[in-house]
């Protein structure tokens, strides 16, 4: 098992589901937290897409067969699912119940309506929700992407104001005003969560405390 920031055993990891409007940085907060927090776990989704060029089975996707995918659902074996432009994506939960059994924390960024099947599976996940600063700030970034059509990003940005609201059904909001101080935000949870007494072996670490005192004499 791991241990928290105070040194205290844990008996199961948390899960961290990260969720914002298109915009909002997940993936650059994710990059920033994961790179400061090398023991988060980040779950990987499944798809029945093919690979895109320079894209790794395991790295950035597990791709598998649509007949594989169904085989999988049919057991539950996926957290959340969910199908976009004709190709299945879900979250295994086999490798995320094994990371947090292990004492691990897991993390994940997925849209607002897999974050809330992900609650349904595992009402003791944390859910962060990633706010823009306003609706035209949001425009910015998606605009400077230089991806995206007009109609792709007035469509974005629709879903965004229908997105937003459903922050009332998060644990934690985040506002990305600065990346970097968003992203020592979402650290700050993830510290804070490891400090659960519900998550620590406290007995066992007062156990050990009282062993020291025995062999002190005290």
């Amino acid at each position: 098992m791991s241990d928290n920031a105070a040194g205290i055993p844990r008996t199961r990891g948390t899960l961290f589901v990260v969720s914002g409007p298109s915009g909002s940085g997940k993936n650059s907060i994710l990059a920033l937290v994961r790179q400061s927090m090398p023991d988060l776990v980040y779950s990987i989704s499944a798809t029945t897409r093919s690979p895109r060029r320079n894209e790794v089975d395991g790295v950035h996707y597990w791709f598998i067969s649509r007949e594989e995918f169904a085989e999988r659902l049919a057991h539950d074996g996926f957290l959340e699912h969910a199908e976009f432009c004709g190709h299945l994506y879900g979250t295994p939960r086999a490798h995320v119940e094994e990371a947090l059994a292990s004492g691990k924390d897991v993390i994940m960024d997925i849209e607002t309506r897999g974050a809330q099947q992900v609650r349904e599976a595992m009402p003791d996940a944390v859910l962060i929700f990633l706010m823009p600063p306003s609706i035209e700030e949001l425009r910015n970034r998606i605009t400077k992407r230089g991806t995206e059509s007009p109609e792709v990003i007035e469509e974005r940005l629709r879903k965004a104001t229908e997105e937003i609201p459903l922050v009332f059904r998060y644990d934690y909001v985040v506002l990305n005003q600065n990346l970097e101080e968003a992203a020592a935000m979402v650290r700050a949870i993830i510290l804070a969560e490891r400090s659960r007494v519900a998550k620590c072996d406290c007995a066992a670490f007062i156990c050990s405390l009282s062993g020291q005192a025995k062999d002190s004499g005290i």
